[in-house]
């Protein structure tokens, strides 16, 4: 198909809030319940402390309030602050069909926007929707090849939800759709060997960023070429090795907003260890002190080993450990935010586990399931295998496990103010302007 770019341009213009039904809006309000709390959980990491002091001194006339934090900057520089801070901890929403972590890049653009704009909670609603949906379309037709060639798709793919979510709120016209599309193709970025790294956290800020920034320039009349997604020398052919699934990609478009295929986690890291910390404490729950543990072989799929084979030295890097996953349920029996610090890394206990796992890749084993075989030093095995962990599509987390981990991860707001935000979140549908809800999760 030679007019992707442009179908998904009309589109989007055409595209109503009365589009999103009932069962999108509510998986859209779960999502940015989850993001919010995940950007003020991260909000007072050392990562956000660093840009503010690195790139803070460029920042134009400060107009936009940052999530979690008390500094006025302008709307690029919250964008991305906003994009960090929700992406740091790896704690944000995961889309299993393709990896793409697809609320933050989105809704970091969105809430920089109405921090400054007056926008409608219905409105918001639907640009959200409309950017969410963008990524997903984009990340399920050229995946695998473009995650496989070593693209960090959050943000080499959230920059499109950006740019058009973004654009969508401006009113621009077709064409100038198109342009925004263009331009965010052309800033696509992010690299997966960053992961373990505070540059994670920063690929979808950059896509928030450089996403409001291509609707700026697209408004403003600068243009691109007319085949961003799907020409000879476009995304899909230049990142994706050619792979564009279009049509995957036109069904349901405009009709169906693709949230039924988007997770939560419970663990803060990568969502492919996580069947492996909730099998792990299992065995700890179960009685099994880490003293009496002599081996631990772990059977995965082979994806979990090409994402999560370090042996980590930082925090950062403990969530995408395999080792380190199977050391905290094993030893502690929880994987919390507690567990992802340097401090727990260098931790004896967890030091001396993770050097008694092995990891084994297996065809048979699928990405949310992971089988362990626990050597006990009196010789004794116990063997155990889980088939699909908590917070993937078929054990999705609640509501009310949603509102637990919004206020498990808050360390910036009291108990007062952060009851205030979550109920703003829940009902961000109805919110006269969404620049409320972003003032009141500003520190008091």
């Amino acid at each position: 198909m030679n007019d992707l770019s442009k179908l998904l341009a009309r589109t989007i213009v055409a595209s109503r809030p009365d589009s999103v039904d009932a069962d999108a809006s509510a998986e859209a309000h779960r999502a940015l319940v989850n993001y919010v709390g995940c950007a003020l959980g991260g909000a007072d990491h050392e990562a956000m402390d660093i840009t503010l002091e690195a790139l803070g001194r460029f920042s134009g006339a400060g107009h936009a309030d940052v999530i979690g934090r008390r500094e006025k900057v302008d709307m690029p520089l919250a964008a991305l602050l906003n994009g960090i801070s929700s992406h740091v901890h790896d704690f944000d929403d995961t889309t299993p069909s393709n990896y793409i972590h697809p609320t933050s890049p989105v809704a970091s653009a969105l809430f920089a926007w109405a921090a400054v704009n007056p926008v409608s909670g219905a409105d918001f609603v639907h640009a959200f929707a409309i950017g969410f949906d963008t990524v997903t379309r984009i990340g399920d037709a050229t995946y695998p090849n473009h995650y496989a060639a070593g693209w960090h798709s959050t943000g080499s793919i959230g920059i499109f939800g950006a740019a058009v979510a973004i654009g969508k709120l401006m009113g621009l016209n077709e064409q100038k759709m198109l342009w925004a599309i263009g331009l965010a193709a052309t800033q696509a970025s992010g690299i997966r060997d960053n992961f373990g790294s505070m540059a994670k956290g920063f690929h979808p800020g950059h896509a928030a960023r450089c996403g409001l920034e291509a609707a700026f320039l697209a408004r403003a009349g600068f243009t691109t070429g007319a085949t961003p997604l799907e020409g000879p020398r476009g995304f899909a052919a230049v990142t994706a090795g050619g792979q564009l699934d279009a049509d995957g990609f036109v069904d349901g478009l405009g009709e169906m907003y693709r949230f039924g295929g988007n997770t939560y986690k419970p663990y803060p890291c990568g969502i492919v260890i996580h069947p492996t910390i909730e099998l792990c404490s299992s065995i700890n729950a179960g009685g099994v002190s880490p003293e009496d543990i002599e081996a631990v072989e772990l059977r995965v799929a082979p994806l979990v080993r090409d994402l999560c084979d370090q042996r980590p030295t930082s925090g950062l890097q403990g969530k995408f450990s395999i080792y380190h996953a199977a050391s905290i349920g094993l030893v502690r029996g929880q994987g919390q935010l507690s567990e992802f610090t340097d401090e727990a890394i260098n931790d004896p206990q967890l030091v001396d586990m993770r050097d008694k796992v092995t990891a084994v890749a297996d065809d048979s084993v699928g990405e949310d399931s992971v089988r362990a075989i626990v050597t006990l030093r009196n010789g004794q095995k116990i063997e155990k295998f889980l088939e699909a962990s908590l917070g993937n599509l078929k054990r999705p987390l609640s509501n009310a496990q949603l509102d637990d981990k919004f206020f498990n991860q808050i360390s910036v707001l009291d108990e007062g103010q952060a009851r205030q935000v979550l109920d703003l979140c829940w009902n961000i549908g109805s919110i006269g302007n969404v620049g409320d809800l972003v003032r009141a999760a500003v520190p008091h």
